[in-house]
């Protein structure tokens, strides 16, 4: 389970947040970063993150057979998550900052909901077990990842007797550089040359596409119910038959809010302050009848930052 509550005191020495709600169904938050990521934010955010992704290196790690245990035998320096390639531990970075930014700054969101991150999804990724085990038997097969399917993050409000009585969910992405083409690719999809003007074009499959498409309730709220009844049956057993009642249509589906978090190293020519969606109003490309949260955050060298993390889980570094 995620147990580790958001370090918001060295969040808010890390990042300056500017937020609006300019409509009833619509908010936007700015966190930008302010001076150096020094080893002691490192070490603040490091709790959270070894606690956001605990269930799937266990998971993982009795998959594929890894014992860390000195006196084992066959023992290898293989682990969840420090041997990923850096790209995909670079996109898990994005997906635990979703559920950072949520439990931290809940009172920034459109609606004012209290969120909480149970559990992270990260062991509903079949290809990084199949990339640990080939890796554990040839540490020299390296390779990219492909991505995880379904929702990026999901976050459940409870009511007083534990039930679900809201979800939150959608996409989470890093990029190295925001600058206008990036972003473009990010909520339009990547350009391809259209074959009768020859012109490039987006494919129109990127943030906007996905999230308008999805369906009431996430599938990710479905995979977050069987890893409660694994994982804490007895903590949860209010939320659990709630959602059984949903998904069965015993019931009426939790209301949802739409999450859109953006994360990166700012473009060269950005003004402070300065975001790369309109937070003044709700994005035309919107189309789904939901609350709608953007979080926008910007770093410094952000790159940098997330391999030391990274490297630095599970270690004494």
């Amino acid at each position: 389970m995620h147990t580790c509550p958001p370090p918001k005191e060295a969040l808010a020495l890390w990042l300056k947040a500017y937020d609006s709600i300019r409509d009833g169904n619509y908010g936007h938050l700015l966190l930008e970063q302010q001076g150096e990521a020094a080893k002691s934010l490192l070490d603040a955010l490091r709790p959270y993150f070894e606690s956001a992704h605990l269930d799937a290196r266990e998971h993982f790690h009795k998959k594929v057979g890894i014992n860390l245990h000195p006196d084992a035998a066959g023992t290898t320096d293989i682990t969840y998550p420090t041997s990923l390639p850096r790209k995909a531990k670079r996109g898990l970075f994005g997906e635990v900052l979703a559920g950072l930014v949520t439990e931290a700054y809940q009172e920034h969101y459109v609606g004012g909901h209290a969120w909480s991150v149970p559990i992270f999804l990260f062991r509903e990724h079949d290809d990084v077990e199949k990339f640990l085990w080939a890796l554990k038997f040839d540490p020299n097969r390296i390779r990219e990842i492909y991505g995880r399917h379904g929702s990026d993050f999901v976050g459940i409000a409870l009511d007083d007797v534990g039930e679900v009585v809201r979800v939150i969910a959608g996409e989470a992405k890093w990029r190295k550089t925001l600058n206008d083409s990036t972003v473009a690719a990010l909520m339009y999809g990547p350009k391809v040359r259209n074959k009768e003007t020859q012109e490039l074009e987006h494919t129109g499959r990127g943030i906007w596409f996905e999230v308008n498409r999805d369906t009431p309730i996430p599938h990710g709220l479905r995979q977050l119910q069987f890893l409660l009844e694994q994982c804490d049956p007895d903590s949860y057993a209010a939320a659990i038959l709630s959602i059984d009642r949903a998904v069965l249509e015993l019931g009426p589906p939790p209301p949802r809010t739409d999450l859109i978090v953006i994360a990166g190293n700012g473009a060269a020519n950005r003004g402070n302050a300065e975001s790369v969606l309109d937070w003044e109003n709700k994005p035309a490309d919107y189309k789904a009848a939901r609350d709608l949260q953007v979080v926008e955050v910007i770093l410094t060298k952000g790159d940098t930052l997330i391999d030391a993390l990274y490297d630095s889980l599970w270690s004494d570094t």
